[in-house]
């Protein structure tokens, strides 16, 4: 029987070559994408900057209305259609800045890569699938383990995520990409009788399928992450849950698994993503130590081998 731990986890991102996060206050943060310097809103951000000053290629300001909206104001050139960027060897991607204040991938799940990796090491024939996949850096990550199905509602997200992975060279990868309702699609798979050896999904808020069909959260999550589970058995590997811009504990979804995992063994962890502060700056500074800025919460089932 699956067992949940109590104690909550810290999945910390720290920078690499391509992405930095530089300061933080105000409710802004100051990151670095390859050669550009960006702010943007981060409510989470209650202290103060450390840094004098920021100087940034680009500001997202955001809009009036809580659920988003806003615009990018550039002071330097950025290029419009987006600059190369990679995670180590295992992926490439195209960056930009995007209507949604974000740049085409969220650096916040480099851990989240890095532990999938560790619970399919020496395996080169997984079935896995990535909901809500997005632009591909995940799945591009799960593709040197076997099979990836990436399923994601917007026909342009899906897109972008074939061509980031063309620029990964990665074409002979047996990748599915489909246009798909997240809660459609898995539910046939159900039906099917398939199983996958791993499922990482990433829901939004609120959304909508490639139908029209309507997403709230709250609404559709349990019974996404109940057929998720029937897709699982006592011989796969991981199911992996982040949820962003809720007010919700990790420890809720911890609980959700913990009754839906009941048949399976393993264990069920809970906790927060967190990106730290990486500036030259502070790294002079051993009494300025890099912050750690909380980005989601996540829940995590994992089957040790």
């Amino acid at each position: 029987m699956a067992e949940l731990m109590r104690d909550p986890v810290l999945m910390v991102g720290e920078g690499w070559d391509a992405y930095r996060l530089l300061d933080s206050g105000h409710g802004r943060k100051f990151e670095e994408y390859g050669p550009y310097r960006f702010i943007r809103p981060e409510p989470q951000a209650m202290w103060s900057p450390r840094m004098p000053e920021w100087n940034a290629d680009g500001e997202f300001v955001p809009g009036s209305d809580e659920d988003g909206g806003g615009r990018w104001q550039y002071s330097g050139e950025v290029p419009e259609h987006g600059w190369e960027l990679g995670w180590g060897d295992e992926a490439r991607f195209t960056a930009q800045c995007t209507p949604f204040r974000h740049l085409g991938f969220f650096p916040d799940m480099a851990p989240v890569w890095d532990w999938m990796g560790e619970q399919l090491v020496g395996t080169t024939d997984a079935e896995t699938m990535n909901l809500f996949g997005y632009t591909g850096v995940g799945t591009q990550a799960l593709s040197r383990f076997g099979r990836v199905t990436h399923v994601d509602a917007s026909k342009k997200s899906v897109a972008q995520a074939r061509e980031n992975a063309a620029l990964a060279g990665l074409d002979d990868r047996p990748i599915r990409w489909l246009v798909e309702d997240a809660m459609k699609y898995t539910a046939r798979e159900v039906r099917r009788g398939r199983r996958y050896d791993g499922i990482i999904l990433d829901p939004p808020k609120f959304g909508r399928g490639p139908d029209g069909e309507v997403w709230r959260l709250e609404e559709g999550l349990p019974g996404l992450v109940s057929d998720c589970r029937q897709l699982l058995d006592a011989d796969s590997r991981f199911l992996f849950l982040t949820v962003y811009a809720v007010r919700m504990s990790s420890l809720a979804l911890g609980g959700l698994l913990e009754e839906l995992f009941a048949g399976l063994p393993g264990k069920i962890e809970h906790g927060d993503l967190a990106v730290q502060e990486d500036s030259l700056e502070q790294a002079e500074d051993e009494q300025r130590a890099g912050r750690l800025l909380p980005t989601a919460i996540f829940a995590r089932w994992s089957n040790p081998r």
